[in-house]
């Protein structure tokens, strides 16, 4: 059973042979490249967007606690809590 399948056989025998047409001095990103990177941008911005508007649907503004409030009330006549010993 041979390791690879023939695409892949295929595609290393065309690369192969553009390998040895490019010059080792020069060599550039490209097409692919250009591609590859054009891609990320637009995941990266798309991103960007989607998490702007999840943030944009927090509230941070806190509700006060009606209970918490009402037993520092009955707790203390003066209603301040005193600190906590110890």
């Amino acid at each position: 059973m041979p390791d690879m399948s023939a695409s892949a056989s295929l595609a290393m025998t065309h690369l192969a042979t553009l390998a040895k047409e490019v010059d080792e001095d020069k060599v550039t990103p490209g097409v692919l490249g250009f591609i590859v990177f054009a891609v990320m941008a637009l995941a990266v911005w798309a991103l960007m967007k989607s998490m702007s508007k999840h943030m944009n649907k927090v509230d941070f503004k806190e509700s006060p606690d009606e209970e918490a409030s009402d037993k520092e009330t009955t707790d203390s006549p003066s209603g301040k809590t005193s600190p906590a010993k110890g």
